[in-house]
């Protein structure tokens, strides 16, 4: 069986549809409102936020598979310092739909804590954690945002790994 091809792609710039980079390298996280940043030439100023990031898992290819769903994102590495956190929208029950774009901003974005460890199904398909794709596309808008306080020391934040799961079926 050949598995499905998937990529994480970012969403980034102005208006309702802003601009698709597909296949990002990296999700770093930064000042200003760009795909595959280098953190250290966009540092994020002590108790502020880094800019939104809306990522999508894309299927580019089904490979055998009938079915890709169930998809799960959390922080699988890298201790937050102090004053340290990101937001989210993942949630495991009562999943608020599918988020709409807008235009990345360091304004403070409040919803979920980032999990830590595996959850069950936390971004959703076609507005559903219960969806699924059955040719190429896309999932849900994964939104998020670093966030610091006045008490994150200067310099860098230590590197975080995120891990991305779905079932193929």
């Amino acid at each position: 069986m050949a598995s499905a091809t998937v990529v994480i792609d970012e969403t980034n710039g102005a208006g309702p549809t802003g601009s698709e980079t597909a296949n990002v390298s990296n999700l770093n996280y930064g000042n200003v409102d760009a795909p595959n940043l280098v953190a250290a030439t966009y540092p994020i100023q002590q108790g502020s936020n880094s800019f939104d990031k809306y990522n999508r898992v894309h299927v580019t290819a089904m490979g055998t598979m009938n079915k890709i769903d169930n998809i799960r994102i959390w922080k699988s590495a890298g201790a937050y310092v102090t004053g340290e956190g990101i937001q989210t929208n993942l949630r495991t029950s009562a999943y608020g739909g599918a988020v709409t774009y807008a235009t990345p901003a360091i304004t403070t974005f409040t919803d979920q804590v980032m999990p830590v460890a595996e959850p069950a199904a936390n971004l959703g398909i076609a507005g559903s954690l219960t969806g699924s794709l059955t040719v190429v596309g896309y999932s849900d808008y994964w939104h998020h945002q670093l966030q610091t306080t006045g008490s994150t020391p200067g310099g860098n934040v230590n590197q975080k790994t995120f891990s991305i799961k779905y079932d193929e079926q």
